[in-house]
């Protein structure tokens, strides 16, 4: 829908004219549970593994990431003063994204924001994986094994739109 009707339904609809999208006078994030539907809705707890010079090969990372229209941008940029971190990335003229990369970051302020303010619905069991696989990354040099990755590659693989394949 942000990206208006396809080519498809602009051939089986002629006549329709788009409606320009009201602006958005919301430029600072009003409270906490805001914020918490917010991300239910448009924002993704990621588990990235890649390959690494570790000594079992590969690296895990967390992200946090929310995403909207270009036209948000003040409200998008409000996201890192109200948490105190994260970073704006814009791929192209239309996408605006926050994003928390950062692990400490992560522990110490959008875990506890989100145990603060829970998320409700679907994403909230996205967010529960994302916080173990949180507590298995704390584990020491030592406990990361194979195991110790299998256990995680388990766990993402039933997050996001993986969760009800």
């Amino acid at each position: 829908m942000n990206w208006g009707l396809t080519e498809v339904l602009k051939t089986a609809f002629p006549s329709t004219a788009p409606v320009k999208r009201p602006e958005i006078a919301l430029q600072k994030i009003p409270h906490g549970m805001w914020l918490a539907g917010f991300a239910s809705g448009d924002g993704c707890f990621f588990v990235r593994i890649g390959k690494a010079t570790t000594q079992i090969g590969f690296q895990v990372a967390l992200l946090f990431e929310l995403t909207q229209h270009s036209r948000d941008e003040i409200l998008m940029e409000s996201l890192t003063e109200y948490m105190g971190c994260g970073k704006l990335a814009k791929p192209d003229e239309n996408v605006m994204r926050f994003k928390v990369v950062n692990f400490a970051d992560i522990t110490e302020k959008i875990i506890p924001f989100f145990c603060k303010h829970p998320i409700i619905g679907v994403k909230s069991l996205d967010f529960s994986d994302w916080c173990r696989v949180a507590e298995l990354m704390r584990a020491s040099k030592a406990d990361k094994t194979i195991e110790w990755l299998e256990k995680i590659r388990a766990i993402k693989a039933r997050m996001n739109k993986k969760r009800f394949i």
